[in-house]
Formats: C-alpha cells, sequence, structure tokens
C-alpha cells in the first residue's frame, strides 16, 4: 500500500471498530516509517497492527528515550521509502502560515486552476513572464496545506500545490534563476513525499536532473534520474518513457553512446504502450511529439560521433511537424537542435537558412535556455563564418538579449 492507503484504511479501521472518525494522513505515515514518532496513540498502535497482521515490535513502536536528530538521520538514511524528509519544509512556504479550518475538492480545483494558468503561459511564452507571479500563487496556496482535510482531499492538494511548485521551478529555471528553482523544486518533492505520489516525485526529480544537466553535471544529472526511477513499477509507461529518454540524453553527454541508443530503444518500448488516460496531469506534455523531440536531442552526439545525421534528425523533423501550437518554444528548441546538427555535420548554408528563421521567432520567448541554445548553434557555426549567411546568422544570434534572471 501506499502511504495515503494505508492511513485510509486505519481510519476505516477505527471507524468501524470504535465509531471513531479520525484523519490520518500520509504524512503521518511517513513520520511513523522514519521514526519520527516511536510511539503514536494507542488507537493507532492498534489499528496499524491489525491492518499489517503484526505486533507493535514488529512495526518498531516503542516508548523509550526521545527521539534525537541523530535518530532522524538513521532512519531517513536507511528508509528506501521516503528518501526526503517531510519534516523538513524547504524555504517559507509554511512557517508562520495560518490556514483556513476545513480545505475540501474546491480549493484543489482552485490550485489546479492556477496550475494550468501559469503553465499554458509558460510554454508559450517562457518562464520570464510567469516566474514571479507563479512564486506568488504558490506563497498563496501553500498554507492550505495546514488546512483539515479528508485523506483523499489531502492527498491531491499536496500534488496539486507540489505541482504548482514545480511549475514555478521550472520557470525560474527557464531563466536561469538557479537559486529560486532549487526551492521550489525542493518545495515539491517535500509536496510528492507528504502525499505519497511517486508520479510527482519522478516528474519533479526528473525536471531537477534536467537543471543539473543544463549547467553542465551530466553526471548528477544521471544520479537523480535514476534516483527518480527507484519503483518504477508505481510509474505509468509515460512516465518511464520521459525518464528513460533523459537518462539517454545524460549517458550521451558522457560519451556513453551505446547505452544511450539502447535507452532510446528502451523508452521508444515504454512510449508504444502508454495509456494517457492513466497520465497525471502534470504529464500532459508527453506526447509523440515531445518524446521525439526527447529521443531526437539524445541521439545527436550520437548522430555527430558517426557521422549519420539520420540517426537524430528524422526524430527531430517528426517532432517539429508534430507539435502543438500550444508548445511552441518546445517546437523552436527541436528546430534549433536540427539546425546545429546540420551545421556540425557539414551543411552550412541549409543550416544558416534554417538558423535565421528560428531567430526571428525566438525573440518571442523570455528564456535564458533558448538563447543558450542559439549561441550553441553561433558556435557550431564558427569553422563557417567566412560564409555570408553564417556570418549574418552569427551576428543576429549575437545581438538578442537574454532575459534577466529574477532577483
Amino acid at each position: 500500500m501506499t502511504r495515503a492507503e494505508l492511513a485510509e484504511a486505519v481510519n476505516d479501521y477505527l471507524w468501524r471498530t470504535k465509531g471513531r472518525r479520525c484523519e490520518l494522513d500520509a504524512h503521518t505515515i511517513a513520520r511513523y516509517e522514519r521514526g519520527a514518532v516511536r510511539w503514536p496513540g494507542k488507537d493507532y498502535r492498534q489499528a496499524l497492527c491489525a491492518v499489517l497482521n503484526a505486533t507493535e515490535t514488529e512495526l518498531g513502536f516503542a516508548a523509550v528515550r526521545r527521539t534525537t536528530d541523530q535518530d532522524r538521520r538513521d532512519a531517513l538514511a536507511i528508509n528506501l521509502f521516503s528518501p526526503f524528509d517531510p519534516e523538513l519544509v524547504p524555504g517559507d512556504y509554511l512557517r508562520g502560515t495560518q490556514s483556513p479550518i476545513r480545505v475540501g475538492l474546491s480549493e484543489v480545483k482552485k490550485v489546479q486552476y492556477a496550475v494550468g494558468r501559469v503553465a499554458s503561459v509558460e510554454n508559450l511564452h517562457g518562464g520570464g513572464l510567469v516566474s514571479e507571479s507563479a512564486a506568488g500563487h504558490l506563497r498563496a496556496f501553500a498554507p492550505l496545506l495546514r488546512g483539515r482535510a479528508s485523506p483523499s482531499t489531502r492527498r491531491a492538494l499536496f500534488e496539486a500545490v507540489g505541482n504548482l511548485s514545480a511549475v514555478a521551478a521550472y520557470s525560474a529555471f527557464d531563466i536561469a534563476d538557479y537559486p529560486a528553482a532549487e526551492r521550489r523544486f525542493r518545495f515539491a518533492l517535500w509536496c510528492a513525499d507528504a502525499a505519497g505520489s511517486w508520479e510527482l516525485r519522478a516528474a519533479t526529480l526528473a525536471d531537477m536532473a534536467r537543471k543539473t544537466a543544463y549547467i553542465g553535471n551530466s553526471d548528477g544529472a544521471l544520479s537523480l534520474i535514476e534516483l527518480a526511477q527507484v519503483r518504477s513499477d508505481r510509474l505509468t509507461a509515460t512516465t518511464r518513457a520521459m525518464l528513460t529518454a533523459l537518462r539517454a540524453q545524460f549517458l550521451s553527454a558522457v560519451e556513453r553512446t551505446d547505452e544511450s541508443l539502447s535507452e532510446v530503444a528502451r523508452a521508444d518500448e515504454y512510449f508504444a504502450t502508454r495509456r494517457p488516460d492513466e497520465d497525471a496531469p502534470w504529464m500532459c506534455y508527453y506526447d509523440h511529439a515531445e518524446h521525439l523531440g526527447s529521443t531526437g536531442k539524445a541521439l545527436v552526439t550520437v548522430a555527430v560521433s558517426r557521422r549519420r545525421t539520420d540517426l537524430a534528425a528524422r526524430r527531430l523533423q517528426e517532432a517539429i511537424r508534430l507539435q502543438a501550437e500550444s508548445y511552441p518554444r518546445s517546437r523552436t528548441f527541436s528546430r534549433i537542435r536540427l539546425a546545429t546538427l546540420t551545421m556540425q555535420l557539414g551543411e552550412p548554408r541549409a543550416a544558416a537558412v534554417m538558423g535565421t528563421s528560428i531567430t526571428t521567432d525566438a525573440a518571442q520567448f523570455h528564456s535564458r535556455r533558448i538563447r543558450d541554445e542559439l549561441r550553441g548553434l553561433a558556435a557550431a557555426a564558427a569553422p563557417y563564418r567566412r560564409i555570408t549567411e553564417v556570418a549574418e546568422l552569427r551576428r543576429t544570434i549575437g545581438t538578442l538579449p537574454a532575459p534577466e534572471a529574477a532577483s
């Protein structure tokens, strides 16, 4: 059982046997697992023993000395089910907050609506226009987590706020505001852990891995993505495809090209078995176009090393063709990567034509990552700078302003 499922089973047991309506939740179960609470109340101990068919000793309950900080660290180190400590609330999102007495599904829907609005603008225009507004929504909704709610509503609320925090983090990452991105990612992880949501945890770790790789730490990105793949049996085929495609990218970045090719094939297998109706709301972006763009990016380094444009170009071309109008930034990334690949493999004039068209469209995005990718295209064009079209492309890219990171 997940933590939320165990909590609901305990609540149901106490209602049936004692007529007592309780609201044990996944957050409290996590505290029991880590040893932060060593001796729950009598009714909770009896219910847990009954539901799990175990004794108090087998469950690790003991009325002994007070738990020390070292105990908590030791419990966290050995607890494979909870890699992150829900007791350590990142940043100041919840400290000193006040909350309504009761939280219901209407509040959850308000958070979900805000997530949809923020994510839509971020995809259309980049993180520069929404990073601060997303942070404002997060500060406004985070206090709801202190409210009272049924176990199922509480889980949905933690997932919704965690999703909002992850979107806010990604928008900060898009404009190179890395400290803000890290704080928001960690809050999203805390929410995922409190909800017992393997899907949100995996998606958040994947975005953290993207950021880590982007700042030049491919080995660290591999570690994060492999942490995200823990208990992949709890993840949908779409999420597994996304994680595997990312792992292929990071393997490619450290020149483990054979392994990267194998991971792309594995990602394709997962994607072929996906059922979108089973996916969490935050995975709606990972459609066929996104999969082709992500695996195409993984294969760019392989294509260059083997001097075979077709290894990556076909996927990138199809991703560009299929990308929905609501994801123009994703399409632009694939276009830049295709132009860069074309330039690297010795077709500078064709690449320059492609690149010039891209720079015109790139001006609509408040995205440091878009500018960085274009500078990568300019660097790939350097050996051909005496060609008029290439020189003009490099000049145009050089004049594009980069959005300022948030303070």
